[in-house]
């Protein structure tokens, strides 16, 4: 407020053409709202998740288990006694499906196999016998013995009777093979309680499973199945490569 000469009183703020300016007004941001904390994730029922966990589990462990039989060893329950006494009926032996693939198959193994058509028993059973013979071998059968490429073979493994193995004879009139490429010759251990090559000719490599190796049930039979690669044959001792249940006689 100032005097003027006449007397009168006059506002000393400023005026514009519209009247005096609004009063300033201090900006500021508007007040937060107070924070709050986000809602928690909905969370499944601690039973449902155990579920889910346990059939993932059970799933990743059959794929283990199927990849494992399929490719790497798989187990047979001996259901016949043409192994006697190496492998007793009832028994069960693991057989190994990989190592063949880089070490072949070789005279004195034990193999599990699918039967030929010609096979005296079947239904759809593997059989487990011992090979003699691979491609190449001439096997004849002679006075009891067996002789590959003219050399009689030394087979401890034989079921014997009061300490002596029984004799091998021929099952026909057949007594000499000549087995071909990617085949093998095949005997059980209990010469005359066993259906093999005598019966049914060679094998062909890719009906091999694969090669026995141990004996792993009842747990008094535990033991590595024995092998023989007959070094009476010398250089001659041979392999054939593979390309790759219960068992029958």
């Amino acid at each position: 407020m100032r005097s003027t000469p006449e007397g009168r009183v006059e506002n000393s703020t400023p005026t514009g053409p519209l009247g005096p300016p609004y009063p300033a007004l201090t900006v500021t941001d508007p007040p937060s709202p107070p924070a709050t904390d986000p809602s928690p994730p909905a969370r499944r029922p601690r039973a449902f998740g155990c579920l889910i966990e346990i059939v993932e589990t059970v799933v990743l462990t059959a794929i283990i288990f199927i990849a494992l039989q399929s490719f790497v060893a798989q187990p047979f329950k001996v259901e016949q006694v043409s192994m006697r006494d190496t492998i007793e009926e009832g028994q069960y032996v693991l057989v190994d499906k990989l190592t063949p693939h880089f070490d072949g198959y070789h005279r004195g193994d034990i193999i599990v196999f699918a039967p030929p058509a010609n096979a005296e028993i079947q239904a759809g059973k593997p059989y487990i016998k011992r090979i003699v013979g691979v491609a190449g071998d001439r096997v004849a059968i002679a006075n009891g013995r067996v002789t590959v490429n003219g050399t009689a073979l030394d087979e401890p493994y034989l079921f014997a009777v009061d300490g002596t193995a029984q004799p091998t004879t021929s099952h026909g009139e057949t007594s000499t093979w000549t087995i071909p490429a990617d085949s093998l010759f095949v005997m059980g251990d209990h010469r005359e309680r066993s259906a093999d090559s005598r019966d049914f000719g060679p094998i062909l490599v890719r009906d091999v499973i694969g090669r026995a190796w141990l004996r792993y049930w009842p747990l008094p039979a535990l033991g590595i199945l024995p092998t023989d690669r007959h070094p009476e044959l010398g250089a001659s001792s041979g392999s054939m490569a593979s390309p790759q249940g219960s068992t029958a006689p």
